[in-house]
Parts: structure tokens; C-alpha cells; sequence
């Protein structure tokens, strides 16, 4: 029963019966329970809601992203030549500048070089499947006819089916609004990749020394120090490895494709030079191009197909026996974890990503290495 008090607040009765140690008890006891599961909730939104956020910035940022990337990839690549300047008494600043204006030199003499026979192929290119459709011809007719024969079947099974409508479609020029709509960005980002590398590799350990004045204790920042350097060793071990294993193998192919009868072999194995950086598809897409370039040149369907057959020969020698034997297994990776890494950063960051997909996962696999507790991440990726 209640009754009110002098003020005229109304009082509740209690049991007294029940002790006050029970009643107080029971919801201390329930009131975890209540919390616990909206707690986990909230933070599995919360991190959902930041990969969602670091993926959403990695895509939308990537025209200063990659510049970034790619002016740290090859600073690690290029840092050993401008520290063998500086024991050669050339300041680094300096011997910054001759490394990139070498490279530049280099890169603009290849492109000279290699217009030629580029642009005579792309020039040839329209006839060239003209006769490219009648070399395949004994391959097509039986295509056709199955083709033919499945529409039939169609019909068949579907004899109340409407005839399509003709449309009028407007074709555009495809590559060149894309080649309009780029060069801009490529253009800003050609720039600043130049000159984020040129300080990074002027300005050769920077940062780390900042790094280091920032953290308090001794042992810290020898732990610093030794990390830093190690990861920085082994990514420059990495690329300098599979830049000299590429060049190799697009020597070999170059040289096997030119005694063979090929014209412009010099362009074939820069070709594949290039395309190995990119595991597994840059290959794939390699034999396909000289699988083409071969049934232009050559009329025997079948002398044809040595090329690319030699150049499958040479990349699966490389890739099954020497890249494993001269990196070692410190350095491989898993080829499961290679195409997922390639598929991702081609989804976010399209053939630039495809690029350094490789390096970014190789890089990360050597930081795990270093961190105790990531260990077990480096060995799923090994």
C-alpha cells in the first residue's frame, strides 16, 4: 500500500521480507548482460563503417595515392646507386638528380626507339585481322555451325517469340575520350611522382631520423632503426630481383623470337620485360599479343604457333624454377594471395594498380616479418 508523506509525495511500499543485498544484486547482475551485446554490435558497425571509409579514400584518392606509391617503390629500388654516389663523394642531392635524369634519359630514348616499329604494327593492324579472320578460318566454321545450330533450337522452343526491335545506336570514339579525359591527371601525377622521388631519394633517411627523435626510449629506437632498415633492404632486394630476373627473361625471349624469323624483336622482349611485372596475367597477355603477331607475320598456322610456345617455355622455366631458386622462400609469395592482391588493386586503382599490387604485397609481407605479433599474417602470405 502507498501513503503519502508529510509533503504530499507519494511513498512506495517495499517487502521487507526480501533482504536489500538480493533486490540490488539482480539487476547489477543482469546489467552486463544487457550492455555486452549492443557494445559488440556498435563495434563491428564501427569497423565495417571504417573499411568501408579506407576503401571509399583509396579509391577516389588515387591520383595522389599512386604518385606516392610509386615514388616510395622506386626509392627503394633506386636509394643503393645514389648511396654509392655519396661514398663516391657526390652529394645526394646531386646524384638524385642525374639518377632521374638518366632514367628520364633512358625512358625517352626507349619510346623513340620503339615508336617505329609500334606504329608500323597498330598502322597494319586493320588489314592485318582481315587476314587474321581467314587464317582462322578452318577454326571458325565449326564455331559457326554450333553456334547456328543452337539459335535454331531457340527458335524451336521459343515459337512466339517477338523479333527484335532495330535500334540506331551512336558509336564514339572510345579511346579517344578516354585519352582526352586522362592525360590531365596523368600529367599531374607524372610531376608530382618526379619530384616526391627526388626528395625522397635527396633527402635519404629524413624522416626515419625524425621518427626516431620522436620516440623516448634508447631501445625503442635502436628497434626503430634496425626494423627500418631491414624492411628498406629486403623491398630493395625484392625489386632489384625481379627487375634483373624480367630483363633476363625478355632478353631470352627476344633472342629466341628473333633467330627464330620475328621481326622487331627488340620490341617483343621489352614487351615481355614489362608485362612480367605483373604475375600470371602480364604472361597470359603477352602470349596472346605474340600468338597474333606471329599469325600476321607468318602464313603456316602451325610455324606460327612456335612463337608463342617458345615464350611459354621460357616464362614457365623462370617462374617454376629460376625465380624461386634466386629469391629464395623469403621473398616468394603465394600465388592465391598474389591474384586476390592483383584483382583488388586492379578494382580500385585499375592497370596501375595491377602494377604495384605485387610490390605493396610483397612490402607488406616483409613488415609482418619483422612485427612478432603479425608473424602468422607473413607465413599465410609466404
Amino acid at each position: 500500500m502507498s501513503r503519502q508523506g508529510e509533503e504530499g509525495a507519494p511513498e512506495i511500499a517495499v517487502d521487507q521480507n526480501v533482504p536489500e543485498t538480493e533486490t540490488s544484486a539482480a539487476p547489477r547482475a543482469r546489467l552486463p548482460h544487457f550492455l555486452q551485446r549492443p557494445s559488440e554490435l556498435r563495434s563491428f558497425a564501427l569497423t565495417g563503417l571504417f573499411i568501408l571509409a579506407l576503401f571509399y579514400t583509396l579509391y577516389f584518392t588515387r591520383t595522389i595515392l599512386l604518385p606516392i606509391v610509386l615514388a616510395l617503390l622506386l626509392s627503394f629500388l633506386l636509394a643503393p646507386f645514389v648511396r654509392a654516389m655519396t661514398k663516391a663523394r657526390i652529394p645526394s642531392a646531386v646524384g638524385a638528380a642525374i639518377l632521374i635524369a638518366g632514367l628520364l634519359g633512358a625512358f625517352g630514348f626507349a619510346i623513340s626507339f620503339l615508336s617505329t616499329p609500334v606504329t608500323g604494327w597498330l598502322e597494319k593492324a586493320p588489314s592485318g585481322l582481315q587476314q587474321l579472320q581467314q587464317k582462322l578460318l578452318p577454326l571458325k566454321k565449326p564455331m559457326e555451325q554450333v553456334a547456328q545450330a543452337s539459335g535454331e533450337i531457340d527458335k524451336l522452343t521459343a515459337p512466339g517469340a517477338s523479333k527484335p526491335v532495330p535500334t540506331v545506336e551512336v558509336k564514339q570514339n572510345r579511346m579517344a575520350e578516354m585519352l582526352y579525359g586522362r592525360t590531365p591527371d596523368f600529367l599531374v601525377s607524372t610531376v608530382l611522382l618526379l619530384i616526391l622521388l627526388y626528395f625522397l631519394l635527396a633527402y635519404d633517411g629524413v624522416f626515419l631520423t625524425k621518427l626516431i627523435k620522436m620516440i623516448p626510449r634508447l631501445e625503442d629506437k635502436k628497434r626503430a632503426v634496425s626494423i627500418a632498415r631491414e624492411i628498406e633492404t629486403h623491398v630493395s632486394k625484392y625489386l632489384l630481383t625481379v627487375t634483373m630476373i624480367n630483363v633476363c627473361l625478355g632478353l631470352a625471349v627476344g633472342i629466341a623470337v628473333g633467330l627464330l624469323g620475328l621481326s622487331n624483336p627488340i620490341m617483343w622482349g621489352v614487351m615481355v620485360a614489362l608485362l612480367n611485372f605483373v604475375p600470371y596475367l602480364g604472361a597470359l597477355t603477352g602470349i596472346v599479343c605474340m600468338t597474333i603477331g606471329a599469325l600476321l607475320t607468318f602464313s603456316t598456322l602451325g610455324y606460327a604457333l612456335l612463337f608463342p610456345a617458345t615464350y611459354l617455355a621460357l616464362a614457365t622455366i623462370e617462374g617454376n624454377f629460376i625465380t624461386p631458386m634466386v629469391m629464395g622462400r623469403s621473398l616468394t609469395l603465394n600465388p592465391v594471395i598474389i591474384l586476390l592482391s592483383l584483382t583488388f588493386w586492379g578494382w580500385m586503382w585499375g592497370i596501375a594498380g595491377v602494377i604495384v599490387a605485387v610490390p605493396i604485397l610483397a612490402a607488406f609481407k616483409i613488415f609482418c616479418t619483422h612485427i612478432e605479433q603479425m608473424e602468422p599474417v607473413a607465413e599465410f602470405l609466404s
